[in-house]
């Protein structure tokens, strides 16, 4: 699951038909409430992801409906109580550096309740698939909507005559949304007949229990499903041989649920879809039977043990 972390979060309401005024107005303006069958857009700024920095830019186009089982005059009658149809919601989302890392698409219901059933316990407004992503999210699938967490605060609601290059200075509201995504690929690491493609970065043997990683110590991982890379490449080609393509997803490695040092990511020369990661083994790991697990964009995939000394 992803929480993403939005601010400076405005809806602006088509409230004229004189398209001479949209977007000129660079004070903070005022608006009516949206009414049913209005339309409106809103967009955001995203700042974090699962408690990590990011950027990016959260992007809505949507009419309202104000459906309910029980209307009042100018409300939609319906068995289902949901507040506007969404013609696209867009998360686009960047490293902190600026670096694209892939983008989200949802449709469906927003607002209103109940959430559908088998959504994250924590989502509590929204019916909202989604339909497809780009880059590391390349064919994803799942759903989403708000996240019912501390700290949330509504849309500012204004005009369409409203400047939005002004955003950012006259300020937006706060939220938070959890998606639920079920990616086309997910990182995993690759196996061989002594056990998971970990391997000691001094001579690249394999990490097993008659030479088992020392903490402390820096390994090698080799894994499939960690996207796409800088530079870029042809999908299906493989990695240039006499060059680094780094992967250009954020990736941790957790070991025993704690975070490991990830010192690098490439793309592994003439492989194709085949990944490289060394991380230093942290320095507290028990003796024993540790687990790892790899993700990329915050995607996590199947965990893998090794022996540790």
């Amino acid at each position: 699951m992803l929480l993403v972390e939005f601010e400076n979060n405005v809806q602006y309401n088509q409230d004229t038909i004189d398209y001479s005024k949209l977007a000129s107005d660079p004070s903070a303006t005022t608006t009516l409430a949206s009414k049913t069958f209005q339309s409106n857009v809103v967009i955001a700024d995203i700042v974090a992801v699962n408690g990590q920095s990011a950027k990016g830019v959260f992007f809505r186009e949507r009419r309202t409906i104000m459906l309910t089982p029980n209307p009042t005059p100018g409300q939609a009658v319906a068995d289902v109580a949901r507040n506007f149809s969404g013609f696209e919601t867009v998360f686009e989302i960047l490293q902190p550096d600026g670096t694209p890392i892939g983008s989200i698409f949802l449709s469906g219901f927003g607002g209103g309740s109940p959430t559908p059933p088998g959504a994250p316990l924590v989502q509590n407004l929204s019916n909202l698939a989604i339909v497809g992503g780009t880059g590391a999210f390349l064919g994803a699938r799942g759903q989403g909507g708000e996240a019912a967490v501390p700290g949330n605060t509504a849309a500012r609601q204004a005009s369409m005559t409203e400047d939005p290059s002004r955003r950012r200075i006259n300020g937006g509201g706060k939220m938070r949304w959890v998606l639920h995504v079920i990616p086309m690929f997910r990182p995993e690491i690759a196996t061989t007949p002594a056990g998971p493609a970990v391997t000691h970065s001094t001579d690249f043997s394999v990490v097993t229990v008659s030479k088992p990683a020392t903490p402390g110590e820096v390994l090698s991982l080799f894994a499939t499903g960690l996207g796409p890379t800088r530079p870029g490449l042809d999908p299906g080609q493989p990695f240039p041989s006499n060059s680094s393509a780094i992967v250009n997803s954020p990736i941790s490695v957790t070991v025993n649920g704690k975070s490991a040092e990830v010192l690098a990511a490439v793309g592994y020369p003439d492989a194709v879809d085949g990944y490289q990661v060394n991380f230093r083994l942290p320095p507290d790991t028990v003796a024993g039977a540790a687990t790892i697990q790899l993700s990329a964009a915050w995607i996590a995939g199947p965990a893998a043990t090794i022996a540790v000394q």
